[in-house]
Formats: C-alpha cells, structure tokens, sequence
C-alpha cells in the first residue's frame, strides 16, 4: 500500500512519518536546516506480516502545491493531517479540494500536536474537519489524535494502517507498463535510477521499455520494489528501475516523465475532457484561459478551450479541450488538476477522455454526443457507447492504446463485440456488424440510384460514393471496405469506378443500331487508320454530336479506345497495335524505336502514327525520350495482354534521368513510367484490374 500525506504546511506531516516508520522523509539539506518539507520525500515501512507500506511526504507550503500533486500520483490512501492548535488552515483545504478531484476516496485524518490541545479543543477541531470533508470525496473519514513528540496514538494508528494495507485490492496487472518518475538520479556502480509509482501493468528486469514523451528507448537492467531488491513490479508499487541505453543519463529523464511500454508510446499536444471547476474559484473559466496543467508528476503550462459558448462558472462541470505547450505521455482515465499561472491557487480538474482530440469542429453537437460517450471509466462501456456514437467506428489500436490496456485486448474486443475490422494505410478500426450492414447496404442503394439516374456511365466515382455514405470514412479504409464488397460479389470495382455486377452502359434501340452500322467501318482492312467521328456523321446522314455521344458510350462499355480527339479504335486493334510495337522494339538492337518504324508496320499515315504512339505515351505502355521510344517493361500487359513479356533487352531500364548520354545506359536507374513525366504508375495485375480492359 502507498500513503500519501496531505496539510498545511508545519502541521507535522514528516514528523508523523518518522515517528510511525522511523526514516526521517526530508533528504535535502535545506529541509533539515530550515525544518520544513521543500520535496517529496519517501519512508518504507515493513510490518510483521511481511508487507511494506510505503509512505510519500508532500510539502505543505502553497508555492509547492505542484510538489504536492507530483507525490500524489499512485497513492492508494491519503494521511490528511491537521494539527489540533491551528485547525483546518488554507493549504488544508486546497489539499482536500486537489485530493477530491484525483479522486481519493480512501483516507484517514491525522490530528496532530495532540498534546497541544485539551478535549474542548479536540472535539471542536474534529466537528471542523468533519465539517470540511463533507461533501468531498473523503467525507466520513475516521479522525485520530496522535502526537509526534509524546507518542500518543501513534500505535492507534499503526494499528489502523496494517488494518486499510490488509483490506487493500491488489489492482488488475494485465494492463501495458507505464510509471510516472518522480525521481530521476545516479548510483554509482548501477548508474542511471528513476523512481515512481507503477500506474499500470507490469515490469520485469529485461524489459524494453521507452522513456515519454522523449522517446528515448532503454532497458530495465533491474528493479527495487516498495525499496527491496526485485525481479518484477506491477501496478499500485513504488518502484526504482535501473535504465541502461542511449542517451540515458539522469538530465535526460525528469520528473513528470512517464516510463512505459514501448506500444503505448504517443505523446499527445490536445486532450478532450470534463473539467470541474471548484465552488471557491472566483471568477468562471473561459476561452483560451492560460493555466498549469498537472498530470501525475507533471506540471506543463497549457490553455482552456470551453466547448460551448458561455463560460464555465465556479462549481459547474463541462466539457473542455486542453491544448498543452508541449506533449505530454498520458491515458484516457487518468485524472488532472489545473491551476493559475501564479501558482496560488487550484482552479478545477477532472478525467482525460480523449487524447486524440481534434483541432477542427471540436464544438459541434457530433463530437460532443462522442466525448459524452467515451467518458466512463470502464473500457468495455466507453468502447461499446462510441461503436454505437455518432462516428460510428472505432479506431481500435488507438482506442486501447490509450488506455494502457492489454496487447490482446483489441482482438478480445472484436470477437466479443462481434466486429466488423477494417484496415488502410496506417489505421485500423471496428464498427459493428449492423453498422457495417447499414452502410454496405447504403452504398449498394446509392449505386443503385446512381445507375437508374444515368445508365449511360459505367459507374460512380469512388471520392464520389465515400463522400454520400455514413460513418464517412478516410480514404484508405473506404477502399478496404470496397475490397470487402468487392469480395463479396456485391460491387464491380471497373478502373476507376464502381458499379453494381449486373450493370453496363445501356444505349437506346436507336444508338444501338447506329452502333451495329459504325463498328464494321472501324475494323477489317481499316482497323489501322478508322474513319473519325465526322466521317461517320457525314456518311449517316446524322448530327456529329449524336456519333460522338454513341462513340463516347460505348468507349465507357471497354469496346473502342478514344486514341485522339474524336479518333475511335477497337479495342482489340488497340491490343494488336501494341503487340506491333513490343515487336518492333525486340527486333532493335538496343529495344528503342522511331514513329517512322513503327508507322511502316502499320502501313499508315505518318500523322495516326504519331497519334497512336502519344496516346501509348499518355497511358505509360511507351517511355518517350525526342524522337525514341522504348516499351516500358511494367506495362506490356497493359494493351498487348495475350502477348508474351517483353524480354529484358525491349525497354532496357528506364530513362537515364539525370544523364545526357543516352545510348550508353551507364549508371542508369529504372523510374516507374520512364521519360514521360506524366507516365503512371505499374498497374495492378489482379482480376479486378484486368477486367478493366475487358
């Protein structure tokens, strides 16, 4: 168990320490002179049964309340001491009042000095501190006189602490690592020591860990547990670990550093939570109010983002954002305290709820519904409240990293939740499978709608389908998700659209038979140099729009390619036009060929040619550098499919960038689409990408 003294300052506090455990808590030699606590300071107390308590002495002066809320971290019972002669003074109050808003809920009341006072005032003392603690999160708390210097109730309350050690739950360990330093110092012989609190999982000598939000990685070389040489420590135990790595000295690591396992490793600038602010602050909290922002042991200046328009009133509680002046190691759950930039007072405090906290629509009435329903302390409840929130996903590695939970917490989650995963890019995240159900339904009646509104387009744009559906998700994941469609037989991904499986470019009975008429004029002894759209026109008798139109149609069912402007081939002569020319560069020395050599194959004009050829340019089949060109090695299945692969020789490596010598090659590097700068990438060789062409 760690007790945690709290009071005013010279009520006694490190006095009762010593008298209780023997150790004298105050190390610096300015404490000793001047008799009174300037740091945290530690006591171990080993008991019969075998336990140690340990003791964590705070100092009581108000310009050190930032020590103060350092040594509380962690603690799992609070010595409240108020000396019998003075009563409860300010600093008894604002520890009370710090102490409620972490959430302490077990404690004792140490009335010290006894031997100072006589009953009247004893008993008038206990009605004031009864008084003070109610409505506080230690109202109730029992009451015992003591005196440092006559040793009256110290066995009284001995007694009482093995008592609350015997009767306290040893916390759940399976959480990841993380320990808040308090201490940071060198042994010689051991070398670089931080102590603290374990506030989650376990530790083991041998463990990786990383120090946050510096990043530094090091290596647990071995351990003190409650100031006893261990091999393990886990969560509510005061620790010393010995750290060995790079860069690992006692300067590097500070107090309010946070060591932890590597995976929780994201230090956070902007936090959402709820912040209550104390009925004795004086004035409400308001926009961009500047503050000192105290998470475990550390103090970091930050400012208040109040997520309505009023301000927040004394004794009210609302949701705000906190944006800190620099990163700070933290979890969702944890609690905080804020005070004003002097340094005299505390202001409020609460639970951080979100620490991936948006910069942008942080006010509106979506993100507010999603923080209400992420603030609750159990993981399971806030991860079930935001699958069912208005966002209607889960980023889950996010979700229980910030939680310290456990490495195999978010497959637990989908498994248990019966969840629908999905991973992009960098992310991944969970919606449930209604939620999944609705939105794949969703997306199916939009194409739907789409083709009934315009039969005569292949399909609907891919940004243009993810922006229309709810949960809207990023980029990388909807593409997952069209995946699982795909997969799933209920959508076509056709090139850079998406359709439903039965859907085709429909013309009307009239365009049809226009068509019927036009496509012989296209193939046979003309395939090579196709009548254009106003020879067409002109030999119909018809409107050159309405040929156009057809062409353009049927060019969307995968039929004709439109290689210049208003120039329609077939596609299967586009095909053969390609082997041509992967034939044409193999029976090259070096794979490299002119529009006169691969004109002379085809027997036609030098100007369709030379068409042909930038259209092959445009699509990345031909890397073109003056009048050469060679076939890109990544591409001859991109036309030419039932053509064998270019051999290494056809192509070579791509362009020479860099280099004026092009026929020797030397020191060349092969560049996805080669000479042409608006050449594309490879494209994929799976079924859906070759279907494309079909």
């Amino acid at each position: 168990m760690i007790v945690g003294t709290a009071g005013h300052i010279d009520h006694g506090k490190t006095a009762l320490v010593r008298a209780l455990t023997g150790v004298d808590a105050d190390r610096l030699p300015e404490e000793k002179a001047r008799g009174i606590t300037l740091d945290l300071g530690f006591a171990y107390w080993a008991r019969p049964d075998g336990q140690v308590i340990g003791f964590i002495d705070v100092p009581g002066h108000e310009k050190l309340v930032h020590n103060m809320l350092a040594g509380a971290t962690g603690i799992d019972l609070v010595l409240l001491v108020v000396a019998a002669d003075d009563g409860i003074m300010p600093q008894t109050r604002e520890h009370l009042a710090i102490l409620d808003l972490l959430g302490l809920t077990r404690g004792i009341v140490a009335l010290t000095k006894a031997d100072l006072a006589d009953e009247a005032r004893r008993r008038e003392v206990g009605a004031e501190i009864l008084a003070a603690l109610t409505g506080t999160c230690l109202a109730g708390a029992e009451i015992l006189p003591v005196s440092s210097m006559t040793g009256e109730g110290i066995g009284a309350l001995a007694e009482r602490l093995d008592d609350l050690c015997r009767a306290t739950v040893t916390r759940a360990a399976d959480g990841r690592f993380r320990l808040a330093v308090d201490r940071s110092f060198t042994l010689i012989g051991t070398g670089t020591v931080v102590t603290g609190t374990v506030l989650s999982g376990h530790v083991t000598v041998g463990d990786a860990v990383i120090v946050s939000p510096s990043g530094l990685e090091a290596r647990v070389r071995s351990l003190h547990v409650q100031n006893r040489a261990a091999e393990h420590g886990q969560v509510g135990e005061r620790c010393a670990l010995a750290l060995a790595g790079a860069g690992i000295t006692k300067e590097a690591i500070g107090r309010g550093d946070i060591v932890l396992d590597p995976s929780l490793h994201a230090p956070t600038g902007r936090i959402d939570t709820q912040l209550r602010v104390l009925k004795s602050e004086l004035k409400p909290v308001g926009q961009w109010m500047p503050v000192r922002f105290h998470h475990g042991a550390t103090d970091v200046a930050a400012r208040v983002v109040v997520l309505r328009d009023e301000p927040i009133a004394p004794g009210e509680t609302e949701l705000v954002q906190i944006v800190l002046e620099k990163p700070i190691a933290a979890a969702a759950g944890d609690r905080f305290v804020i005070r004003d930039t002097s340094a005299t007072r505390t202001i409020g405090g609460g639970v951080l709820i979100d620490l991936r906290a948006p910069e942008r629509k942080r006010r509106t009435s979506e993100r507010r519904a999603e923080l209400l329903a992420l603030d609750t302390a159990d993981p399971a409840a806030a991860l079930s409240a935001a699958l069912a929130g208005p966002r209607g996903f889960v980023d889950l590695e996010a979700f229980f990293r910030d939680r310290a939970a456990s490495a195999n917490a978010a497959g637990e989650a989908i498994e248990r939740h019966d969840l629908v995963a999905l991973s992009g890019g960098h992310q991944a995240i969970a919606m449930r499978r209604t939620t999944w159900q609705r939105f794949s339904d969703a997306a199916i009646a939009t194409l739907d709608a789409f083709h009934s509104e315009r039969p005569d387009l292949q399909g609907m744009g891919q940004e243009k389908l993810r922006l229309s559906l709810h949960p809207r998700l990023p980029a990388p994941l909807f593409a997952a998700a069209i995946q699982r469609m795909v997969s799933a037989g209920a959508v076509v991904l056709d090139r850079a659209w998406l359709r439903r499986p039965h859907h085709e470019v429909r013309m009307t009975p009239e365009e049809e038979r226009i068509w019927s008429r036009a496509k012989p004029l296209l193939g046979e002894f003309n395939r090579f140099r196709p009548p254009r759209v106003r020879d067409i026109a002109r030999e119909f008798g018809i409107d050159e729009k309405i040929v156009r139109r057809i062409f353009r149609l049927v060019a969307r069912r995968g039929e004709v390619d439109e290689v210049a402007l208003d120039h329609f081939f077939l596609a299967e002569t586009v095909a053969e036009m390609a082997e041509i020319a992967i034939d044409v560069a193999r029976n090259t020395e070096d794979g490299r060929f002119n529009a006169a050599e691969f004109r002379d194959r085809l027997e036609n004009g030098r100007k369709v040619a030379i068409q042909i050829l930038e259209y092959f340019d445009r699509q990345g089949f031909t890397m073109r550098r003056g009048d050469w060109r060679r076939i890109n090695p990544n591409r001859t299945d991109m036309f030419a499919k039932r053509a064998e692969p270019a051999q290494a020789p056809i192509g070579g490596d791509a362009s020479p960038v860099g280099r004026p010598d092009f026929k020797s090659g030397k020191g060349r590097e092969t560049i996805l689409g080669g000479f042409d700068s608006h050449s594309l990438p490879p494209i994929s060789h799976s079924p859906v990408s070759q279907g494309a062409r079909r």
